[in-house]
């Protein structure tokens, strides 16, 4: 069966859920296809342009979107981000080297300018990455203290808690962005 630029970066997205980004090898995802690593270059010229397709397949549903809102836009962006494993070091990467074309950048710059659309880019990838570094460290029982006001035996109110607390962080700062930008 001949794979096609779709099939690597499925693949290529199924390993980064397994590894993470580290782990996100070409010769991993040649064998997640069982193809030799060569046959990749076929459909990609390199890893960075991978990596810019798996962004783009990453943000695809915000990208499909046909909100004119750029709060909920950002909330969209962050969501999709945080459904893939280090999903939004792949975005943060890509749009960071513009890797590709960003189509969000471009219709939240239409709806407040194109500083206002770095800023709230920036303020969401970062809120992101810090997000998904905090769920990882939870996973793997590397955090030490849980948070002010909670107490150990709380551990399993704690994570929704947590997670409740950084969706909220993250709405506050885009109303503060927003409300600055306005």
């Amino acid at each position: 069966m001949r794979n096609t630029r779709a099939d690597v970066v499925l693949a290529a997205l199924r390993v980064l859920q397994a590894q993470g980004l580290e782990g996100c090898s070409m010769r991993r995802v040649a064998a997640e296809l069982e193809v030799q690593p060569s046959a990749l270059y076929h459909h990609v010229p390199n890893k960075q342009h991978l990596l810019a397709l798996m962004a783009d397949e990453i943000v695809d549903p915000v990208t499909a979107a046909e909100s004119r809102d750029p709060r909920l836009l950002c909330i969209e962006l962050r969501d999709a981000m945080l459904a893939v494993r280090d999903g939004a070091d792949v975005v943060a990467t890509a749009t960071a080297f513009r890797l590709g074309s960003s189509e969000i950048e471009e219709r939240i710059a239409e709806l407040v300018g194109s500083d206002g659309a770095r800023t709230l880019l920036l303020y969401t990838f970062g809120h992101a990455q810090s997000t998904q570094t905090h769920r990882q460290a939870e996973a793997f029982g590397a955090l030490i203290d849980p948070p002010a006001g909670r107490h150990r035996d709380d551990s399993e109110a704690e994570p929704a808690a947590m997670s409740s607390d950084l969706d909220s962080s993250f709405e506050r700062g885009l109303d503060i962005i927003l409300k600055g930008l306005a």
